[in-house]
């Protein structure tokens, strides 16, 4: 007999013979039991996560941004605490699908807000297409952003915020930073961008020499082909290196693919079936609209900050290479700057080490939103360690 193939049933049975006293009888055919029923794992994700705390908040919630409905997420234990606004990479890779597996520990510091750009996830949907392709723009998007701020200082009676962006989003949010300071307590930057071309050069060189390393010639032959890459930056030649980098741990560090962030979408109770059928899509006329725009992105003009510049870097990162922004930190003439780095990371630190995250955002960066003025901001923050 194939014991392997056999149903639960027939080695529960031998389990229980084998167990039983010599004088029990065996049972002649295994006694039929019902199949177990499918499970929710959405509600699981959602019943767990869910914030019943007396000064909590739990909403999700679609409001008028830039002049179009734009999906919205706000929840942390206290509205008491300080507020991160998120602002998701891509363009078009919406996040909020994916907070789950990173987010709960941030709700007991934060209130944290997250929001689907236009073109991106439930805004994508909510939205006729052909209406909000032509204002995908940079200045569009940085004044998203703006208003965003403005739409969360009002709702939850903050006078600053902290703005996170990610990759993409860390174009726009730091133009919304610089172009408000007023509003903001301080910025952090993960997975930074400052100059589109430099940025590519930087991964398309560092994911060279590790095809080179490891003596594959499929991978050599395929980079080499790009070259001189980025050269006239297209999304195809863009998928064409991210087909490597990612392969060699660019974007989650150790893993060939990223097939956990696509599937932790699934678990999400924020993404019903036809929310995640259209990501696909707004992902890709984001990136399109926009890639002209991007391909020109310089920020390198930005040489002083009103507020505090934080960046989180993933070690392994060869989609957002933290060198490619290392001039640029250097020379920043900010109040207060600093790097932090997480080492068995890549592009998405904040799935790969949440711990070590949240650690950073609590003790090195929380302080700026809570402490009167910088000064005491600082000593309230002594004890964080910065990482080389």
């Amino acid at each position: 007999m194939n014991f392997c193939a056999a149903p639960a049933t027939i080695l529960a049975a031998f389990l229980m013979a084998a167990c039983s006293p010599a004088t029990a009888p065996a049972p002649e055919t295994p006694a039929e039991t019902a199949a177990p029923a499918p499970v929710d794992g959405r509600a699981i994700v959602a019943d767990i996560g869910a914030i019943n705390t007396p000064n909590g908040i739990e909403e999700s919630y679609a409001a008028r941004i830039g002049g179009i409905d734009q999906w919205i997420s706000v929840r942390g234990k206290d509205r008491n605490n300080p507020v991160i606004l998120l602002v998701h990479g891509g363009p078009g890779s919406a996040e909020l699908a994916i907070g789950w597996t990173f987010q709960r520990g941030w709700e007991d510091y934060f209130t944290v807000v997250q929001w689907d750009q236009r073109g991106a996830g439930k805004t994508w949907s909510l939205n006729d297409p052909e209406t909000v392709i032509p204002t995908l723009t940079i200045d569009q998007m940085t004044g998203d952003v703006i208003e965003m701020i403005e739409h969360v200082r009002q709702k939850l009676g903050k006078e600053k915020v902290i703005v996170l962006g990610h990759s993409w989003g860390t174009i726009i949010g730091l133009k919304a930073a610089m172009a408000r300071p007023d509003l903001v307590a301080a910025y952090v930057g993960h997975g930074q961008v400052i100059n589109m071309q430099r940025n590519e050069e930087e991964g398309f060189r560092l994911t060279l020499a590790a095809a080179q390393a490891d003596g594959n010639a499929e991978a050599v032959a395929a980079l080499e082909a790009l070259a001189p890459y980025p050269g006239d930056l297209t999304v195809a030649r863009i998928g064409d290196q991210r087909t490597w980098s990612i392969h060699y741990g660019g974007l989650a560090a150790y893993r060939e693919n990223a097939s956990a962030w696509f599937r932790a979408m699934r678990l999400s109770a924020e993404y019903d079936e036809d929310v995640l059928k259209a990501y696909d899509a707004g992902s890709l006329a984001s990136i399109t609209a926009l890639m002209p725009e991007l391909r020109a992105a310089d920020l390198d003009t930005v040489t002083q900050s009103p507020v505090p510049v934080f960046l989180l870097h993933g070690r392994r990162d060869l989609t957002t290479p933290p060198s490619a922004v290392r001039g640029w930190i250097e020379t920043l003439e900010a109040p207060v700057k600093a790097e932090y780095w997480f080492d068995h990371s890549a592009h998405l630190a904040f799935m790969e080490e949440p711990g070590k995250v949240l650690m950073t955002l609590v003790t090195c960066i929380r302080p700026y939103a809570t402490e009167p003025d910088i000064a005491a901001a600082r000593q309230s923050a002594a004890a964080c360690v910065q990482e080389r």
